[in-house]
């Protein structure tokens, strides 16, 4: 992997990290064992949800978890829009594999950004650079600069998603020794997992069900056998496609849309992974006494700086504590709220898990903090599927 350069924990390359130490042998050791009695998983992650839920988030936090059980781990994004740079606050990620973390229990995290134009590329030049007579670079680079990506865009759009998939189902089968998982090698596969941060769930479906797309567009040849190829990779018990929602109606209405049309397509799916839900305020009915006096006691006059007058009449602690309360009142009623729709969200048919609101924003603890929650209680794989019990609208939501 040329040109990579391996840094642990999300920072700039060179930069001492902290957090590098900030987790210890016993965390490593509990959390090898969790995976040994977990068994056989996925090895492709794809982490689809509704634009603004945090997606890319979860596809990272995910990642950093699988490192941390001690696998290498590649994280791919194939819209362009540098969605896990910009996450981490580090340089844009290539077309090539970067190392880019280094997991508590000895794994990696490996980033690749996937771009049509390059994929086209590498697809010509390694299924017809022969045929061309050793000229497929120099004709590869002529049709780029013809401007086929967006001729193939226009003409064959499916062939575009095959071109994106087709890299990260390389990356899934590439074994060490330069083979292919699944051939003749029996050599163990680069890497242990791929975690894909998929398009939106308005078009999953479509990015992922790519076999049919090309069905009536090439019924033979190797842009068929490749699109043959990527299908049966994604309807495997290898692949697990994973919703990510809000725990608010429109997010959670098109997860269980895209849950249905998934099934439909036969893709698997994994969980809903509802981001960014709230913790109850706790019920203390002496809470306000106590922030009363404490409030009183704060503002209560110093001798050494007031010459021991006695504090206002008014000193707006009353107002104070209802205005907490207000508050208080508030976010338990939208955590109610939240959790009505969490209960809609189970009507996917999957296992629903939770990752917290962080209310200073995802940065590099934050991250730190879902991939743990993630760890703690792992994504299910899609080997069991319960009968989905069909969405229903929490009372005073819409239908």
């Amino acid at each position: 992997m040329s040109g990579a350069v391996r840094y642990s924990h999300w920072v700039t390359p060179g930069e001492p990290s902290p957090q590098a130490r900030r987790r210890t042998r016993p965390y490593c050791r509990r959390v090898i064992a969790r995976t040994e009695a977990r068994g056989a998983q996925p090895r492709l992650h794809v982490v689809t949800g509704k634009g603004g839920t945090g997606k890319t988030t979860v596809a990272v936090a995910l990642a950093l978890s699988l490192a941390d059980e001690g696998k290498r781990v590649l994280v791919c994004e194939v819209e362009g829009r540098q969605g896990v740079s910009r996450l981490l606050g580090t340089e844009a990620l290539p077309y090539e594999e970067v190392e880019l973390a280094e997991g508590a229990g000895g794994g990696q995290v490996v980033g690749l950004a996937v771009e049509p134009r390059a994929a086209l590329v590498d697809y010509l030049d390694t299924f017809h650079g022969g045929v061309l007579g050793g000229r497929g670079g120099r004709v590869s680079t002529v049709l780029d600069r013809a401007g086929a990506v967006e001729f193939i865009a226009d003409v064959a759009p499916g062939l575009r998603d095959v071109l994106l998939v087709g890299k990260v189902y390389e990356a899934v089968r590439r074994t060490v020794d330069g083979g292919r998982a699944g051939s003749t090698s029996s050599a163990q596969p680069v890497y242990d997992a791929v975690v894909l941060d998929a398009p939106p769930t308005g078009r999953i479906t479509r990015f992922l069900g790519i076999g049919d797309e090309l069905a009536q567009l090439a019924v033979g040849g190797p842009i068929a056998a490749r699109a043959a190829s990527v299908a049966a990779l994604l309807r495997s018990e290898q692949t697990a496609v994973h919703l990510v929602c809000l725990p608010e109606e429109l997010p959670v209405t098109e997860t269980l849309e895209a849950a249905a049309e998934l099934r439909a397509a036969d893709l698997p799916v994994g969980a809903v992974v509802a981001n960014r839900v709230l913790t109850a305020p706790a019920e203390d009915g002496g809470a306000p006494s106590r922030v009363r006096g404490a409030l009183r006691r704060a503002l209560a006059p110093q001798p050494d700086l007031d010459d021991g007058g006695s504090a206002p009449a008014d000193d707006g602690v009353e107002a104070l504590v209802a205005a907490l309360l207000t508050q208080n009142r508030g976010r338990a009623g939208r955590v109610a709220e939240q959790r009505r729709w969490l209960e809609v969200a189970a009507g996917a048919g999957r296992p629903v898990r939770e990752l917290p609101d962080l209310p200073g924003g995802v940065d590099l603890e934050g991250l730190y903090r879902l991939a743990d929650d993630l760890a703690a209680a792992p994504l299910p794989t899609p080997r069991d599927r319960p009968a989905p019990t069909g969405p229903t609208a929490p009372a005073g939501g819409a239908a």
